[in-house]
């Protein structure tokens, strides 16, 4: 497909600086920047690198400038070099088809029109499924569960019993939703696990991850707000309740019964211990471990998590204790002289 420059800019609302008609064949980031392309430049200082790769054409932001490129100038470069990539690469088509003879279906499930249901899916008792909704093979809906609208579970995932998954949400593959919670209780003949009678939520337009897992409640839910985005690989333990617009990065942990605000951001490998709160719009660290509750738009880094300030600063002091060790031997050195020279003073005194 070769297109203009003119055409992406009326595509994506934004201002040509050089020749309109400067054909294109694509787009690419800029590592895999190339001659009839258009790539992205978010910073003057990759503007370099976007020249070096023989690109066509930038897509940049107002504070860039091209350099003599051709380009397309927008206020929000990251949203239209998306668009501009679905231009050249549109998803795939999705193809009716109906529920298939090979899946499961109780009698008493109820399925809405235009869902999809694949081979070797299974959908439990008393089950509701919402309109234009896809459960790809493997799928395990166990009984009781409400599926809402539009909703698309991928291969292999596993619903426990009345799990609620709100309109648009995605669950990717082989995530479970609803697992019993670690929840024990103990005495001399071992552990016995707690009543597990809760459910899990998921509010609209949640997205979780491959390999995600949310635990259900021990009386109550566990809830997921709208909007919250899970990646890959995360647990999320019994009676959270995580807020709206959470982002929650791959291999983060989160003990029972976390409470987050709105727009929260857990980078990678984030651990979170039980009962702990986090404010709203608070940022926690690539591998912070959060004891403590986390206050509205605070960002906090390290084990145990702390302010970021107060832990740069932690961290300018540790870089300079091998020089510090070495200076404080010189120093040791040299009061030892010092009080060899005045234990030498004082005996030749005294005689």
């Amino acid at each position: 497909m070769e297109v203009t420059l003119a055409t992406l800019a009326a595509l994506v609302k934004g201002k040509v600086i050089g020749d309109g008609s400067t054909p294109l064949v694509g787009a690419a980031p800029l590592p895999a920047a190339r001659p009839g392309v258009i790539t992205l430049v978010d910073r003057p200082e990759r503007l370099p690198q976007a020249i070096r790769s023989g690109a066509t054409a930038v897509l940049i932001p107002e504070m860039v400038e091209p350099n003599g490129l051709p380009a397309i100038q927008v206020p929000e470069v990251h949203r239209a070099f998306e668009t501009i990539m679905c231009f050249f690469h549109p998803p795939r088509a999705r193809h009716r088809v109906g529920i298939s003879p090979l899946a499961f279906i109780h009698p008493t499930a109820q399925i809405a029109p235009e869902v999809d249901i694949y081979p070797y899916a299974t959908v439990g008792e008393d089950v509701q499924i919402g309109r234009g909704s896809v459960i790809h093979s493997g799928v395990h809906i166990m009984a009781g569960c409400k599926v809402g609208e539009n909703v698309t579970i991928f291969p292999n995932a596993v619903l426990y019993e009345n799990t609620v998954v709100g309109p648009r949400c995605i669950i990717h593959a082989g995530a479970i939703i609803g697992a019993y919670g670690f929840g024990y209780l103990s005495d001399e003949s071992g552990h016995r696990l707690a009543p597990q009678l809760g459910n899990v939520i998921l509010e609209a337009d949640v997205e979780v991850g491959a390999g995600a897992t949310i635990d259900r409640g021990t009386y109550g839910p566990t809830i997921i707000g709208e909007g919250t985005k899970i990646d890959n690989l995360v647990l999320i333990a019994h009676n959270c309740k995580i807020g709206r617009h959470n982002l929650i990065c791959g291999q983060v942990g989160i003990a029972g019964s976390v409470s987050t605000g709105d727009y929260v951001i857990m980078a990678g490998q984030v651990g979170v211990r039980d009962h702990v709160k986090i404010g709203h719009r608070a940022v926690l660290g690539a591998m912070a471990g959060v004891m403590n509750d986390v206050p509205d738009g605070a960002r906090v880094v390290g084990i145990p998590a702390t302010p970021e300030r107060e832990q740069k600063v932690k961290q300018a002091v540790l870089s300079k204790l091998p020089e510090m060790r070495l200076e404080l031997k010189r120093l040791q050195a040299k009061i030892a002289e010092l009080e060899k020279l005045v234990a030498e003073l004082t005996s030749g005194t005294s005689e």
